[in-house]
């Protein structure tokens, strides 16, 4: 730290007792971290000044660094007395630049002077003050807890927004927001089997000692029926291409009744999408739970988490924010999330046109949401399966954003592959076809080389090497 002495101004004042000398320092507000902070001592005195010291104090109190000193006598211009003594008023600051966490704590201002009386004695005075360093939030996200996380029909299903803010001192103030209306909260006593919603991973958050539990239920947006009856129409007109004319028909005989492969007529993509079956007959409880959590450089972790009964009907394309109130921050600091179902992942084919032993990747690269909503959140589930059949590893189905498929074969020309996107606010399926032309690289009928194994590879290598030293050592002799 650097400490810059700026200078000390006499003024006049009404006259005293001799041998007075009064020091005091100027408090000091909050200072952001990196700004520039003028520490300023007042000290009045009818005597001659000696010397100014200013110190910084540890934590503790037991030592005392010093940071810049003042002496009178090496500074003509002001080490003079008149005739007649006048009590003094004089005003010494020292500039910190750019002040930082090491800076915070107490500073002192000692003050030296003779005595106006007796100018062999030395008259002493000190006064202190707190320098207090705040830190503005380094970060804030919003994540949705157990995520990827499917999606379920049948049964409503709790769900979790994680806000992270870090790197803050003192702790900021963390609430959330649906649609940009705050969403109050009401302090309840719930016990921690009915309400702990921490994974394993959350465990080493230790909550606060008054632990904040707080529900609300709103009023305004809960029976909004613009929005209900704009995700009925969807239900009655994206549900038929999701097969759901016959709400008796389960899954698994969905799957069933697809026709083979080599006779079914279905265009290159097919899109379908789910919705609940079942309807919240009551309004969301919201609870609210909150962590802080010192670390190391003397900020504080907050994390807050807010949890209700998923609506999917009405959660859907509801924008969440949270916000972050924070003396360091002129306005809140905020991140914000938007609840989405996943719609028509858009698939890519690597290569394009497939040849028969390529290596072939069906990937996932967004969304049909359009130009500004290419992923969702929260984060989907994506489980890949051959229509009619098992995928070329002899898996059922493949989880992830790719399916890679080594060495295809002949056999998977036409084939169909089935991409099913899910969140906890509904599920999609895409259906993309395998085009697998003929290879000129591979002889005609000898299709199964590609299948050869790594050891019969490495064989077939050696013997082709020891026929060539062979023929090489016949030439030569």
């Amino acid at each position: 730290m650097t400490a810059l002495y700026e200078d000390y101004v006499i003024i006049t004042a009404p006259p005293l007792c001799a041998g007075y000398l009064m020091v005091s320092m100027e408090p000091l507000p909050p200072v952001v971290m990196g700004d520039t902070v003028t520490l300023k001592c007042n000290f009045r005195t009818d005597g001659e000044l000696r010397e100014i010291a200013w110190f910084q104090v540890d934590e503790g109190g037991n030592t005392k660094q010093k940071i810049f000193t003042y002496d009178a006598a090496f500074n003509s211009s002001h080490a003079h007395r008149e005739d007649t003594p006048e009590q003094l008023v004089y005003h010494s600051t020292v500039r910190l630049p750019e002040v930082q966490m090491e800076d915070n704590g107490l500073y002192e201002c000692h003050v030296s002077v003779y005595d106006g009386g007796s100018p062999d004695l030395l008259l002493l005075g000190s006064d202190s003050t707190a320098l207090t360093i705040i830190v503005p939030p380094r970060s804030i996200s919003v994540e949705a807890a157990n995520s990827p996380a499917p999606f379920s029909r049948y049964e409503a299903q709790n769900f979790t927004l994680v806000c992270m803010v870090s790197g803050a001192k003192p702790a900021p103030v963390v609430y959330f927001k649906r649609d940009g209306e705050l969403i109050d909260v009401l302090p309840t006593v719930q016990s921690s089997s009915k309400t702990s919603v921490a994974s394993s991973s959350e465990q080493k958050w230790a909550p606060n000692q008054t632990e904040q539990w707080s529900l609300r239920v709103h009023t305004k947006w809960d029976l909004d029926d613009t929005k209900l009856q704009r995700s009925q129409s969807l239900l009655d007109q994206e549900g038929k291409l999701a097969g759901q004319d016959s709400p008796e028909l389960t899954e698994e005989e969905e799957t069933d009744s697809e026709p083979e492969p080599t006779t079914e007529v279905i265009p290159e993509t097919v899109v379908s999408r789910e919705f609940p079956r079942w309807v919240q007959s009551t309004d969301p409880l919201y609870y609210f739970q909150h962590w802080q959590q010192a670390t190391g450089d003397g900020t504080t972790d907050v994390k807050a988490m807010l949890t209700w009964s998923l609506n999917p009907q009405l959660d859907n394309e509801a924008l969440f924010s949270c916000e972050v109130k924070h003396p360091a921050l002129s306005m809140p600091m905020q991140a914000e999330v938007t609840l989405t179902a996943p719609r028509g992942p858009k698939l890519t084919v690597t290569p394009t046109e497939a040849k028969v032993g390529d290596t072939v990747r069906i990937a996932v690269r967004g969304f049909q949401l359009g130009p500004s909503a290419t992923e969702v959140f929260p984060e989907p589930m994506f489980t890949w399966t051959r229509v009619g059949g098992l995928l070329l590893d002899g898996r059922e189905k493949h989880e992830g954003r790719e399916l890679v498929l080594e060495r295809v074969p002949a056999e998977l020309n036409g084939s169909m592959f089935r991409c099913t996107a899910q969140n906890p606010l509904g599920s999609t399926d895409t259906h993309t076809r395998l085009i697998v032309f003929e290879n000129p690289k591979l002889k005609k009928g000898k299709e199964n080389f590609i299948v050869i194994s790594a050891e019969s590879s490495r064989r077939s290598l050696s013997f082709t090497s020891m026929l060539l030293m062979l023929r090489l050592t016949c030439e030569l002799t």
